[in-house]
């Protein structure tokens, strides 16, 4: 039951419509951005991923080194130690590797199709050892003291959230990792709940439980606890091998409307929705039974990572959601839904 409502001029942004940010590289895809309202324009804050163009017979992809320069490793691809056969990941002698270096670019445009850079506002990348893979999938909260990002560490020993808070998106506040690994798929609610902070994350846990989504509790944003699961994945369904949250939740007369993503064991992505408790958001009111999203176009089954649609980032305009995704882990697209046609999906 897809209900979304794709924008015609779908893909808004592929690869080539950006320079590369970083020397030497080429712009392998664009993934998953967080979105904010600025100045009556719509912001992206895009996921870039980036590796040196290829060679035949080689694996090449950056890192951050101990000092904090960007170096790149090549691997020759008939290396019997190598491990190439996911595109987003490898494994050498042990040790995981990203094939590409991803951080965050702003992107901004005045209709929603047509998006373009700002020099003034400058990209966000990866700093620190628990940053050396670089950063991912930004979620964006708009609050009433400023915006808070929401962002995935990735280096050698983790994967965690970090934040970063902003009032201009020019000058930057690096509060460090938020929530320890195996984390990821943070979203912070955009008000408080009887006093208290809360958010939506994603830690992993292969030998018992799984990936699941938990809501957290905090009176400052930055220490997190009362730890409670809300959803977890359903066997033999669109969302029988991971779920996470989407951007921040949004707040209706019915509950705390959460658009999520959910994977199968063919790694094919959807998007769903749970209906939260408005007074205590760890009370799951509904939740879809198909998904109100699935990968159908052309440009969201074939790509980087086909069969994915994947997002972290809207805005609400009266009863409309508008949605900004990563498609096949390469495009940025966008759709729109009606939070009254998701919240009747929800009471069937």
């Amino acid at each position: 039951m897809d209900i979304a409502k794709r924008s015609k001029s779908n893909p808004l942004l592929s690869p080539s419509d950006l320079k590369p940010g970083i020397d030497g590289m080429e712009i392998t895809c664009l993934l998953n951005p967080g979105v904010f309202r600025l100045h009556d324009k719509t912001w992206l804050l895009l996921r870039v991923a980036e590796r040196p163009k290829q060679i035949e017979g080689k694996i090449s992809f950056p890192v951050y080194n101990e000092s904090g320069k960007i170096e790149v490793l090549s691997f020759d691809k008939d290396d019997p130690q190598l491990d190439a056969s996911d595109p987003r990941v490898i494994k050498y002698k042990g040790q995981n590797y990203l094939t590409t270096l991803s951080y965050l670019r702003l992107v901004c445009s005045d209709d929603d199709i047509n998006f373009y850079e700002d020099p003034a506002f400058p990209p966000i990348f990866g700093q620190g050892y628990l940053e050396s893979f670089g950063i991912e999938d930004c979620r964006v909260a708009t609050m009433e003291d400023g915006f808070y990002l929401t962002f995935t560490e990735v280096s050698p020993v983790a994967v965690g959230v970090g934040l970063i808070t902003t009032k201009d998106f020019q000058h930057f506040d690096r509060k460090g990792m938020i929530f320890p690994p195996h984390n990821k798929d943070c979203a912070i609610f955009e008000e408080k709940i009887n006093g208290m902070y809360y958010a939506l994350h994603r830690p992993s846990s292969p030998e018992l439980g799984g990936n699941y989504i938990w809501l957290a509790q905090s009176p400052d944003r930055i220490h997190w606890g009362n730890h409670k699961c809300v959803a977890t994945t359903r066997e033999g369904r669109w969302d029988s091998a991971r779920v996470g949250a989407g951007g921040a939740p949004i707040k209706t007369a019915e509950g705390w409307l959460e658009i999520y993503h959910g994977a199968n064991k063919e790694h094919r992505y959807c998007l769903g929705a749970l209906l939260l408790d408005l007074d205590d958001p760890s009370k799951v009111i509904a939740r879809s039974e198909e998904p109100i999203m699935e990968p159908i176009a052309g440009y969201e089954q074939t790509g980087f990572f086909g069969n994915v649609v994947f997002t972290n980032g809207h805005y609400v305009d009266g009863d409309i959601i508008r949605i900004f995704y990563g498609a096949s882990d390469e495009v940025i697209c966008s759709a729109e839904f009606s939070i009254n046609e998701i919240l009747h999906s929800l009471r069937k």
